[in-house]
């Protein structure tokens, strides 16, 4: 993980912390609360993890938690699937990937001359890869850089 990495996913557990009530953990401690939420204490418990690699979690020094370990800090922190998987995803990032240059296939080129009506097909970045003439009068797109 970088150091923005490791930053977001501290934030993140202590976001989810911060949101859920100990009743809905199935914590029912009649201990007077100070801020929302769970402690920390609370979730490592929960999580079958220790306090302090959790607390080394949240606060984003460089760890390397396991599949196991997400696994059982989404199930602590009552994460719903796109959550633990946004969970997964920020624990897993690695250095930004290299830039690869996107390509049309040459059939769908050949599909988007054959139109009168403007038509132009984008990347995954929104990148405009390939246009017709239609659309390069329309949007000026033949003016445009590389």
């Amino acid at each position: 993980m970088t150091a923005t990495t490791r930053t977001q996913f501290g934030d993140f557990l202590r976001s989810r912390r911060k949101k859920l009530t100990p009743d809905a953990a199935g914590l029912n401690n009649g201990r007077r609360r100070r801020t929302p939420g769970l402690r920390r204490e609370e979730v490592a418990e929960l999580a079958g993890i220790g306090v302090d690699w959790y607390v080394r979690m949240e606060q984003g020094r460089v760890v390397s938690p396991s599949e196991s370990t997400l696994d059982a800090l989404a199930q602590a922190l009552r994460l719903d699937k796109a959550e633990a998987a946004h969970l997964r995803a920020l624990a897993r990032r690695d250095e930004p990937r290299e830039f690869v240059r996107e390509s049309v296939p040459p059939t769908v080129e050949r599909l988007i001359a054959s139109l009168d009506q403007p038509a132009y097909v984008t990347g995954r970045r929104w990148d405009l890869l390939a246009w017709n003439a239609a659309a390069a009068n329309l949007f000026g797109f033949d003016r445009l850089a590389a």
